[in-house]
């Protein structure tokens, strides 16, 4: 009789190794075995299935403990890349702000962030007033034009907007400055070290704490 039960229990997980209805192209790709028998005091109990409206069903239990050893593998999976759309993307070059005065903007990303301007790049060959501001090896470009956002209804916190992230090593510091220079911000609603604040024009600045 047990070897009839083992047997069934064999045959009904096999099946559900075969159902398309919860297993997905990636399941399939990864070839993995999602239902792996859970010992405990020396006897072997299955995730239980079975059938409702035509289609197999599992345990969340069970499909909980799949993604779970899946993340594991995909975490050290390699990306695999298509050649053919690959066309180069290395990282961000630089971010466009608008602002409504110059010398205005740049007092706040100097004299408050301690930005420095990258004086290599063109800033009289445009049709319109800017400066490029160093953020490690990328840049931001403030761009004296017309801002069609407004300056009021914005959401208190930035992270709930449109906005710009610089990441940084101390955040505890940086809130030190702003409230020195009595800038206000909010934090990250997720407890993270990240810190949220406005430029003068209102665009949305997000900075968030790195490890070394």
């Amino acid at each position: 009789m047990e070897n009839e039960t083992h047997v069934s229990c064999c045959s009904l997980m096999a099946s559900l190794l075969k159902a398309p209805s919860f297993i997905s192209p990636l399941h399939q790709k990864l070839n993995y075995v999602s239902f792996s028998p859970i010992t405990t005091n020396m006897q072997t109990k299955f995730y239980q299935g079975g059938v409702r409206n035509g289609r197999w069903h599992v345990s969340s239990m069970a499909i909980k403990a799949q993604m779970a050893v899946e993340g594991d593998v995909l975490d050290q999976q390699p990306v695999s890349i298509n050649e053919e759309s690959n066309y180069g993307a290395v990282s961000i070059h630089h971010v466009g702000i608008l602002c409504e005065n110059l010398e205005t903007s740049l007092d706040f990303y100097q004299n408050i962030l301690g930005l420095k301007i990258n004086e290599a790049r063109p800033h009289d060959k445009l049709p319109y007033r800017g400066a490029w501001l160093w953020v490690g090896s990328e840049m931001i470009h403030l761009m004296e034009l017309p801002n069609p956002d407004p300056l009021t209804g914005r959401p208190q916190h930035g992270g709930r907007d449109r906005h710009t992230c610089i990441a940084i090593r101390d955040v505890s510091k940086l809130k030190a400055i702003l409230d020195k220079s009595g800038i206000p911000y909010t934090l990250s609603r997720s407890g993270r070290p990240a810190i949220f604040t406005r430029d003068p024009d209102a665009n949305a600045l997000e900075f968030t704490q790195i490890d070394d």
